[in-house]
């Protein structure tokens, strides 16, 4: 059951929700009936595994050689996995193959329809966990602490792996039929009896073994700090925690200690929501699970740590980003959670008009120059780069990144991660990829002087150059780049155009609903009622699809200001930057709050929006 997210001045009253009832499962028509898998004669598991799928099934007494040699004949004019070959043709079942794809691996098969489980071994997996992975516990061995599953897939080789990080145990995997898992998931694991992070919370509060660190402060050997990252309640509400900030599509995870209690909190759509506050006293032991999930040292409670976890959810690939900071009552750890498969490398899904997505098809079509997307943290400028990175990745261009961090491994990009504790600074690493015959590269951020010659040295030997400034709007960065030393006839002869942007929250399609703003509400955008006779404005009234908040997911606000002749005369006299935007404006730039306006009346965001994101260029 997802936990309701909410700010942290809002009512903490909770109306449990009503379980739904069971609904009579109809009748089947006579079938004939499914033969269970554990049916066929296999021979031992390790003389099964490392062959081929046809000399396996041989093995097993399914198929003949000539049977074998007929599908792979097949399979050499129509390439096409083997086993469905052999299923089509009616020489084995779907389960037969299944069974000798498992004997590949070296996992065997368990009937569980002959099995009851354990309740103590149900009980250290969460049902989330299990749901999300379709796996069963079956059996557990404290002295090796080694948990035996039941799963449907013998290729999710990514389920056990993810499984280890999070239980901290060592899985072996058995295969059952994925009808008997769907069962067993129902049967063991209902979901209207699924264990929320309250029940969990309040299991951790009568926890004598974490009680223990209540107080205590810096006064906690190594020993009992291994032991409390593997107490199993800390790692089922860790679990929890983490699936449903990815299920949430939660860009950050915060566990804060204070004084005098402990909050997780997640950040979605760029607003922090907290959860039900867990014991203050578990803090030690969150802290140190995350670290033993990181790779990171327990022992170091000091000085600030770096890590990284990485677990795939629902068949996508998602990598937790951890930091771990000192502060005065205890370790703040922050996750921040790349969900590769939430991130929208795609221009036309960033939140370009149709006149902007022109303008940047033809920016990002030429040979050389640099362009610069800028605006502050959080703003979106790395998933635009990666979008436009993404346009051009094709078998003709040769694309090099270097970033700080690489926060998503894209496909096609040689991308660099930038270490200054060894000295591979943006500049240097820049210094090396003007060998490596690139024609287009990205630099994270234009940090100090040496760095920007270098992007205008790579830009004037024919290489287009994107990366990032940190500025409020875009005739801004033209005096940034100023003020570090970059000589204005070297800018003049290589930039293109400068994009700044920023991120603004979407009204939520399931609850919008009309209304009419007030004198006050339209002042703040220097609108008059008259402004507006004839706009339709709209707002989220609030549902359980948005958490109640009337937002669901963002767009990006741009202003594209595109360098003429005439801005570049105004460069090489150090013309103000309110001059160089009277000019840009004057030559067609549309500022950010113009854009945010038109998002406004097309119902797309609201006026609170438009002007938290875009007040600071007007001042």
């Amino acid at each position: 059951m997802a936990e309701p997210l909410r700010k942290p001045d809002e009512d903490r009253g909770r109306t449990p929700e009503q379980p739904s009832g069971r609904r009579p499962e109809p009748q089947p028509e006579k079938k004939p009936e499914r033969k269970p898998l554990p049916q066929p004669k296999i021979p031992p598991i390790g003389q099964l595994r490392g062959r081929t799928l046809g000399r396996i099934l041989i093995k097993m007494g399914k198929l003949t050689r000539t049977q074998v040699g007929e599908a792979l004949n097949i399979q050499k004019k129509n390439p096409g996995p083997i086993g469905q070959i052999l299923v089509e043709l009616g020489y084995v079942e779907e389960s037969d193959v299944q069974i000798a794809l498992a004997a590949q691996v070296g996992m065997e098969p368990v009937d569980l329809n002959k099995m009851d489980v354990p309740k103590e071994v149900l009980a250290l997996v969460p049902a989330k966990v299990a749901h999300t992975y379709k796996i069963i516990p079956i059996d557990y061995e404290p002295s090796t602490k080694t948990l035996s599953i039941a799963m449907d897939n013998p290729a999710n080789f990514q389920a056990t792996d993810d499984l280890k990080t999070l239980m901290g145990l060592a899985i072996r995997p058995f295969l059952s039929n994925p009808d008997d898992v769907a069962a067993g998931l129902n049967k063991y694991y209902p979901e209207d009896q699924a264990e929320s992070i309250s029940d969990l919370i309040g299991e951790l509060a009568d926890d004598e073994d974490l009680a223990k660190f209540e107080g205590r402060g810096d006064s906690i050997d190594l020993e009992e700090l291994k032991e409390a990252a593997e107490s199993n309640p800390v790692k089922k509400l860790l679990n929890l925690v983490l699936l449903q900030a990815i299920r949430d599509k939660a860009s950050d995870i915060h566990f804060e200690p204070f004084e005098d209690e402990y909050k997780i909190r997640y950040r979605i759509d760029g607003v922090l929501y907290e959860m039900v506050p867990p014991p203050r006293h578990i803090a030690v032991a969150i802290a140190s699970r995350i670290k033993v999930m990181a790779n990171l040292n327990i022992a170091e409670r000091r000085l600030p740590q770096d890590g990284r976890i990485e677990l795939t959810v629902g068949a996508n690939p998602v990598d937790l980003r951890v930091s771990v900071l000192p502060t005065m009552f205890g370790e703040s750890v922050v996750m921040r959670v790349l969900d590769r498969s939430n991130v929208k490398l795609n221009l036309s899904r960033i939140g370009l008009r149709d006149d902007d997505m022109s303008i940047f098809h033809q920016l990002i079509a030429k040979p050389n120059g640099i362009i610069i997307n800028t605006g502050p943290t959080g703003s979106g400028k790395t998933t635009t780069l990666y979008a436009a990175l993404a346009e051009l990745n094709d078998i003709e261009t040769k694309i090099l990144t270097a970033e700080d961090p690489v926060e998503y491994d894209i496909d096609g990009l040689c991308q660099c991660q930038i270490n200054a504790d060894i000295g591979l600074t943006f500049h240097r690493c820049l210094r090396s990829f003007l060998r490596q015959d690139p024609d287009v590269i990205l630099v994270g951020e234009i940090r100090d002087l040496e760095t920007a010659k270098i992007a205008v040295e790579a830009s004037l030997t024919g290489h287009l150059v994107f990366t990032t400034l940190h500025t409020n709007d875009a005739p801004s960065a033209v005096a940034r780049l100023m003020d570090l030393g970059l000589e204005p006839f070297l800018l003049t002869a290589t930039l293109e155009a400068v994009v700044a942007q920023r991120l603004v929250r979407r009204i939520c399609e399931n609850c919008k609903a009309e209304f009419h703003p007030t004198e006050e509400m339209l002042m703040e955008l220097d609108l008059k009622p008259e402004d507006v006779h004839g706009k339709v404005f709209m707002y989220g009234k609030g549902c359980d699809y948005c958490n109640n908040t009337g937002y669901r997911g963002r767009m990006g606000l741009f202003e594209m200001m595109l360098m003429n002749d005439d801005l570049r005369d105004l460069v090489m006299k150090h013309a103000s930057t309110n001059i160089l935007r009277n000019a840009a404006r004057k030559l067609g730039m549309r500022p950010l709050r113009e854009s945010g306006l038109l998002a406004v009346f097309e119902g797309i965001t609201t006026i609170e929006e438009v002007v938290k994101e875009t007040i600071m260029e007007d001042m």
